[in-house]
This record gives C-alpha cells, sequence and structure tokens, in this order.
C-alpha cells in the first residue's frame, strides 16, 4: 500500500485519496515528504492486493533509450505517452539536488508524479516538472531519477523525515582563472569559501581555499556534484574527502553531521576587540584600497569582527567590475593568504608577476562578512 509521488502534487492538502486505475478510491496518510527533492511517500490499505511496479537502473539509460510515461495529464485518468531520454543530470534550479532525467516523452500538467518507464517495465523516474511558456507539453520534460528518489523513499519510510549527510561548507564553481591560480591544473572540484564554525568540516581540518575533488570515492567534476553527493552519504559515516591544497593533493578524513540539524543552527560569533589597521591607501585592479577603519566600518556597515582590505572605490571600466566587486566590500586574503593593508595587497600582486602568474585569487567578503573567491588577472 506504498504510493510514491511529487511533493507538490499532495502540497498542503488536509486529505488525500489515491484513484486506482479500476475507479478504487482509497484515503491515503502522509507517511513523510521531501520538498527539496519533490517527493512524497503515501500509504494506502485496501481489502485486495494492490500490484506494484519495481525501480530500475537510472544510471544505466542514455541518451537516445525509449522510455514511457503514465500520468493523469488534465484530469483525463491514466494516459500513456512514449518517447526517447533526451538527456541525463539536467540542472534546472528548482533545488539543491537537481539531477533530473529529461525526455521528450509528452509530460503536462498532471503528470507529476507519474512514473517514468524503461523499455523492461522498471520504473527509472518520478515525473516532476516540465520547460514550457504556455504551460503544455513541448518535449522538454523531466523526471527524478530512481537511483535519486529510492534512498530518499526508504529514509521516509524508515523515519518519516529525511536525514542528509552535512559537510558544514559554503562553496563556489571553479572556472578556469581560478584553477590557474590555485595551480588545479584543468577547472574541477568545489572551492570551499566559507566553513561552518560548528560543522564537521573544521574538526576534519578542511580550509577556506580547500577544492575538493573526491568525497567518499566519488569524483567532484564541479561545485554542483558535492551537495548531491554529501547528501547521500549517510549520517555519521567517516567519509575520506580529497582536496587540492595550494598545489598539493591530500585527503583528510570527515564524520559527517546531519543536514537538518545544520540548518537549524544558529552561527554567532563573537564581535572581535583587533584595534584597527593604519589608514594607508592604494589602487589595484582598478580598485581604490584602504586600510580597515572605525569611519570605514560605519559608513559601509561592515561587521565588526571582518579584517581585511576596505575597497573605496571601483573603476566601471575594469575586470574587478565585470567581476561585481562594489565599493564597500573587503579583501580579506590575495592567493590564500591574508592582507590586512593595501601596501600587502600590491607586493602579493608583485610577488605573482614575478613568479609569471596570469591571474590572482582574492577572496573578498561583503559588509556581512559572507567571502566568495574572485580570481582577476594581473597582466
Amino acid at each position: 500500500g506504498i504510493v510514491v509521488t511529487n511533493n507538490h502534487v499532495i502540497g498542503d492538502a488536509n486529505d488525500i485519496s489515491v484513484i486506482f486505475s479500476d475507479g478504487t478510491r482509497l484515503k491515503a496518510e502522509i507517511i513523510g515528504k521531501d520538498s527539496k527533492v519533490d517527493l512524497a511517500v503515501l500509504k494506502v490499505k485496501s481489502d485486495k492486493p494492490l500490484k506494484a511496479v519495481k525501480f530500475g537502473d537510472a544510471d544505466s539509460i542514455r541518451p537516445g533509450d525509449w522510455v514511457m510515461a503514465i500520468g493523469n495529464p488534465f484530469g483525463l485518468g491514466g494516459s500513456v505517452t512514449a518517447g526517447i531520454v533526451s538527456a541525463r543530470g539536467r540542472n534546472i534550479e528548482s533545488g539543491p539536488y537537481d539531477n533530473y532525467i529529461q525526455t521528450d516523452a509528452s509530460i503536462n500538467k498532471g503528470n507529476s508524479g507519474g512514473p517514468l518507464f524503461n523499455m523492461n517495465g522498471e520504473v527509472i523516474g518520478i515525473n516532476t516538472a516540465i520547460l514550457s511558456p504556455t504551460g503544455g507539453s513541448v518535449g522538454i520534460g523531466f523526471a527524478v531519477p530512481a537511483s535519486t528518489a529510492v534512498p530518499i523513499i526508504d529514509q521516509l519510510r524508515q523515519f518519516g523525515e529525511t536525514r542528509r549527510g552535512w559537510l558544514g561548507v559554503r562553496i563556489q564553481n571553479v572556472d578556469d582563472a581560478t584553477a590557474e591560480a590555485l595551480n588545479l591544473g584543468s577547472a574541477r572540484g568545489a572551492l570551499i569559501a566559507g566553513i561552518d564554525e560548528k560543522g564537521p568540516a573544521k574538526p576534519a581540518g578542511l580550509e577556506v581555499g580547500d577544492v575538493i575533488v573526491r568525497f567518499d570515492g566519488k569524483e567532484v567534476k564541479d561545485s554542483r556534484d558535492l551537495p548531491r553527493i554529501v547528501a547521500s552519504t549517510p549520517v555519521g559515516k567517516a567519509a575520506d574527502v580529497t582536496i587540492v591544497r595550494k598545489g598539493q593533493e591530500m585527503t583528510k578524513q570527515v564524520t559527517l553531521g546531519r543536514l537538518e540539524d545544520g540548518e537549524k543552527q544558529a552561527s554567532l560569533q563573537p564581535p572581535s576587540t583587533d584595534t584597527p589597521t593604519a589608514t594607508r591607501q592604494a589602487q589595484a585592479f582598478g580598485l581604490n584600497l584602504s586600510g580597515m577603519t572605525d569611519e570605514l566600518r560605519r559608513r559601509y556597515s561592515l561587521k565588526d569582527d571582518l579584517k581585511g582590505v576596505v575597497i573605496t572605490r571601483v573603476d566601471p571600466n575594469s575586470p574587478a567590475s565585470d567581476k561585481r566587486i562594489q565599493a564597500g566590500e573587503v579583501i580579506v586574503e590575495v592567493n590564500q593568504e591574508p592582507v590586512a593593508a593595501p601596501a600587502d595587497v600590491t607586493k602579493k600582486i608583485q610577488d605573482l608577476k614575478g613568479q609569471g602568474r596570469k591571474s590572482a585569487l582574492l577572496l573578498v567578503a561583503n559588509p556581512q562578512g559572507e567571502v566568495r573567491f574572485v580570481a582577476l588577472s594581473i597582466e
């Protein structure tokens, strides 16, 4: 009596009914639901045995393989459409773990929650979304792959909720300029731009500026891969994390926490009592730079414990402007070394030029203290 559908299909409904192909209507109770991957698990009680379909191997399907979608488009009842797999691993920016199967089998409003079958009669996906300017099928539909859905369904059945792994880092993608600045060789992995003080990454020895290239034996090709891999790893598991730090590859071991606990934490940092840095000024990358002062903290509403070199002006025609660096932001590091005065920035740029480097990697903080990496050309 277990029924799987999309979370958005049941919404916040108080009463849910499941209608079968023979017209039987059974009242359903919610076992659990997950908004991040848009899945819900229901349970019905029937006087006669119910037929079930089994999940198949979604990871083995290829673009061009035939598939069949079943659903209830526009309230017409059970409808079947056929087509092929157009692509795998699609990110439509609907959630943090997007990894959709794209198909041209007609999927319309009302198909949501229905199965996507392979030619062996196995469910390889759960129809979830369409891309359409009109609301009707234009041959671009998306299904949650079975490989993503099954672990979540199992957790919802067992616990009534999800229990995802949590690493406690904030990440960003690695572009070619950043890869060059970090001696990565090629653009790959997930760059750590922030670490939760109460998260599992900190005691494991991970640091801001590390690039995660493998996690628990799985390759991290770009930053989008990491949250999905970590979330699917069991809470409490000791996982090996391969990182590149200052050009050197090394492996750390981290014991994963639980994402749902991490989301509830309030990370409060005590204000710093450090004295302000001298107010020297300089220019670099089309940026006017100044040492940290109380007056600049007030002018830009900078966080009390924020340290570094304050950007007071950005040349609108500079590469820094193209990378959306703004006045009032703070340069915290240059090529993973802290800077406290404008002279530190200019000296490090000269050092990099002397080494024949083409770009510098800045760690830039906004007034609230949230940091990101920005690679700028020094040629």
